[in-house]
């Protein structure tokens, strides 16, 4: 079999942002520009491949999955990458947000740390790793990867309350790496493999007495991937490290959240799905309370946060909430909803991210004085207010831009959020022919859904009405054009994901037609030929 040009796509979002950051590395501060300019043309290629492998997945690739076998060898024992509908959707996504905190970075935050863009850019490749990767413990090596980088990158520009917050982040997260590899163990030991095609093959046929084991030891692992996702009570961590985070990392925090819940999408439904024998649909009805509970833990504490960055954490314990029960449903149609819930999400949480700290610059006389006596006495703590000119157009900007992602992170139209939940409301409530109907706790996920969506504009616009409307003293915010076109370009995503709802729904749906048939997975990523041997 000859290995098509094509087929090589699929590890370019690895070995891209890999070789990037080594060339970065030795580069000094002084060489800013030159850093920027290869970091930001990086991340360019990366959308445009993500793209490329977008449409060939929808349309060329054999059942929308392509394979590809690292040093030429064979599943289960090589190294599988697999590109299917879903990966190249993340990939694109998480392009589309990096892409945005690059540009953000670049007049101010990039320029605090010698190694921003290094660390940025094995930030990326862990991330697109783990959506690529088909076995656990290459899944475990870019978990390690994309949590190294973004230890050094939640210290940047660092000040006390950044060195708290990363400390109990680093800390948290350690935690969640001895229980990946203590579950990831314990699920070798029963099945003897750790490539998922392979492991979705064999479960089905796990012997009676090794089946406690494996349940054992996958929720051991699950507990790794939920302290990720934030599920209550595990999310702890997550409203003070997004609050404490510089805004380009605290956008790119957004996406890595929603990578747990990624991952859980896809071990749940290849391995666990209906067909697996003794372990078929394990832990489903857990993913769904969690969710459910993490869901009204996030509405409340957005209801309770004073901040704009801990409100901004708790909208994303709520976005992870939604998905998790999402998966635990188990309905098929709701998946695709959700897929799309997940998207629009977090593109308008990323957004809010990076408006957070272009709002925090309207100040009242009082407060300038009162951040002239921090600076005073803590020079350290924060770099530089930017050196832009004041733009009275710019509160206008900020207000509305505010305003589009209070819409979008409540689901209330005309925005994607609302495109969102009106679909996973629509497949609650018609799932489909053969599907059961809704019953109690379809109702119960639906009013916990609506609930949280009011109780999240109504923390917003407290916020928005004591920002914008409530003082009349407030000072032109000081601006600078770099950092107001990445929230823009955000949101003009959510505007086109909404106006192409029908399209990318579709897309979605396909893909999660795909995830639902394990089968497909099996056959291709054991069944895929080398290079060179006979097809």
């Amino acid at each position: 079999m000859t290995l098509a040009w094509t087929q090589h796509l699929v590890i370019v979002p690895i070995l891209l942002p890999l070789l990037c950051g080594a060339v970065l590395a030795p580069l000094t501060q002084g060489r800013h520009r030159l850093k920027f300019t290869l970091a930001y043309c990086s991340v360019l290629a990366l959308l445009v491949n993500a793209l490329v492998l977008a449409g060939l997945a929808d349309s060329h690739w054999q059942d929308g999955i392509g394979v590809y076998y690292a040093a030429n060898w064979a599943a289960p024992f090589g190294i599988a990458l697999v590109a299917d509908r879903l990966s190249a959707a993340m990939l694109v996504l998480t392009a589309v947000i990096a892409l945005a905190a690059l540009h953000y970075a670049q007049p101010r935050w990039s320029r605090i740390g010698v190694h921003f863009h290094t660390l940025f850019q094995f930030l990326l490749m862990g991330i697109n790793g783990a959506f690529l990767t088909h076995d656990l413990f290459n899944l475990f090596v870019f978990f390690e990867v994309m949590l190294a980088a973004s230890y050094g990158l939640v210290l940047h520009g660092y000040n006390a309350e950044r060195l708290r917050a990363s400390l109990q982040y680093i800390a948290v997260n350690l935690v969640a790496a001895l229980f990946f590899l203590t579950g990831t163990a314990l699920v070798y030991a029963t099945t003897g493999t750790l490539n998922l095609a392979d492991m979705a093959a064999r479960v089905a046929q796990l012997p009676a007495a090794d089946v406690g084991l494996l349940k054992t030891g996958v929720a051991i692992l699950a507990l790794a991937f939920l302290v990720k996702s934030a599920m209550w009570p595990l999310g702890f961590w997550l409203p003070t490290t997004y609050s404490a985070a510089s805004p380009p990392v605290a956008a790119m925090l957004v996406l890595m959240t929603k990578v747990g819940a990624y991952v859980i999408l896809r071990i749940w439904l290849l391995v666990f799905s209906a067909d697996a024998g003794p372990v078929a649909l394990y832990g489903y009805h857990a993913l769904l309370i969690g969710g459910m509970v993490t869901i009204a833990f996030g509405a409340a504490g957005m209801l309770a946060a004073d901040a704009a960055g801990r409100l901004a954490g708790y909208a994303a314990i709520v976005s992870s909430g939604t998905l998790l029960a999402v998966i635990g449903y188990g309905q098929a149609s709701l998946v695709t909803a959700g897929l799309y819930y997940f998207i629009a999400s977090t593109l308008g949480i990323a957004a809010f991210v990076l408006l957070i700290e272009l709002v925090d610059r309207i100040r009242t006389p009082g407060a300038a004085i009162l951040a002239l006596t921090a600076e005073a006495y803590a020079v350290e703590d924060a770099p530089a207010e930017p050196k832009g000119k004041g733009v009275p157009a710019a509160m206008a900007f900020l207000s509305l831009a505010f305003a589009a992602c209070a819409l979008t992170i409540a689901g209330l139209p005309p925005l994607s959020g609302f495109v969102a939940k009106f679909s996973m409301f629509h497949a609650l409530i018609d799932p489909g022919i053969g599907a059961p109907p809704i019953g109690r706790t379809g109702w119960t996920l639906m009013a916990i859904v609506f609930t949280s969506g009011l109780i999240a504009i109504v923390s917003l616009m407290r916020f928005g009405v004591r920002t914008f409307w409530a003082n009349e003293s407030v000072g032109p915010p000081r601006v600078q054009l770099a950092e107001m076109v990445p929230v823009a370009a955000l949101l003009l995503v959510s505007v086109v994901l909404t106006v192409q709802a029908g399209p990318v729904l579709d897309y979605l749906a396909r893909a999660g037609d795909a995830i639902h048939r394990p089968s497909l997975y099996i056959d291709r990523v054991l069944g895929t030929p080398t290079a060179g041997s006979a097809p």
